[in-house]
């Protein structure tokens, strides 16, 4: 079986060839387009350059899809224009398709190829811009009566907190994600405090290389953030009772800095009452780009 694997983003997409070893055989990436009449022309040239080479086709999408018909329900930010649409529609396409958040794809593409291949209980975090997540439950990935299961960047974790994406306040994904890490530096740099990020770049990448070497201001933030992570961790634990929770996103590649206070805050909240450790381990999907995640929604469905 050959899928047609296309990853949606707010900036480009990304598509390819997938086999069934989960090997992208070819890709390629475009700007994502503005518009509804732009984003059709390129789903379409895409179908239309490997036409007769795949077999079905899926699609990881930002926001709340529907799996089945492909159907965009939700997705606020630079593809909301999407909303209503039928992702297999607009691509022209008569061969079977699914789609899903790029969550879900990633989790899809772990539980055929990567870290919860093995597992029947599983939790995924994508630690990015923002906090996205999915959860296996008794071998199957869970989407809830509208799909919108497994969005754990939406867990309350502070119910005075700040205002998020969502509607809701006080989210994960407004404490702990790119964007709320890079918040907190504007906010410690605009106040006057000493550190090697004034003048800097505001970064995520900056404010790690700033705590490993010793800025306290760095440090301040990141304690926070990581402890607040390991608590709203700590608790799906006891809801879910998994086999494995698996990091995946450009913030999990931080290394010792987050990997390790973060797996201490964990066992410390869960020791006494779980009785076991669960392994905190690295997305193991070979391809970052997405595609072969929405590759496996499409393999999972058929």
């Amino acid at each position: 079986m050959t899928v047609l694997g296309v990853d949606i983003g707010g900036t480009s997409v990304k598509a390819g060839l997938v086999d069934e070893s989960g090997r992208v055989i070819e890709q390629q990436s475009q700007p994502t387009p503005h518009s509804s009449g732009d984003f059709r022309q390129l789903l379409r040239a895409l179908a239309a350059r490997w036409a007769g080479r795949f077999d079905a086709a899926g699609f990881g999408c930002k926001g709340l899809i529907d799996a089945a018909s492909t159907r965009v329900i939700r997705s606020p930010g630079p593809v909301a224009f999407l909303e209503g649409l039928s992702l297999s529609e607009m691509a022209g396409l008569n061969v079977p398709a699914r789609a899903g958040n790029d969550a879900h794809a990633a989790m899809a593409g772990e539980m055929r190829w990567g870290a919860a291949r093995d597992h029947r209980h599983a939790l995924l975090f994508t630690l990015g811009s923002g906090v996205g997540g999915a959860i296996v439950a008794d071998g199957r990935l869970l989407g809830g009566v509208s799909g919108i299961a497994g969005h754990l960047g939406h867990v309350t974790v502070d119910p005075w907190g700040a205002c998020c994406i969502c509607g809701n306040r006080g989210c994960l994904e407004t404490v702990f994600s790119a964007r709320a890490l890079e918040a907190e530096v504007w906010r410690v740099v605009n106040a006057g405090c000493a550190t090697k990020l004034a003048g800097g770049p505001v970064t995520c990448e900056a404010l790690f290389e700033a705590a490993a070497g010793g800025d306290r201001a760095a440090t301040v933030i990141l304690d926070k953030a990581v402890y607040q992570l390991a608590a709203a961790i700590a608790g799906l634990l006891f809801a879910f009772d998994p086999e494995v929770v698996i990091l995946g996103g450009n913030i999990a590649r931080a290394g010792v800095l987050l990997w390790r206070p973060l797996a201490a805050g964990i066992h410390e909240r869960t020791r006494a009452f779980l009785g076991r450790e669960v392994p905190l381990v690295p997305q193991q999907t070979s391809d970052p780009s997405g595609i072969a995640g929405a590759a496996a929604l499409a393999m999972a469905g058929i």
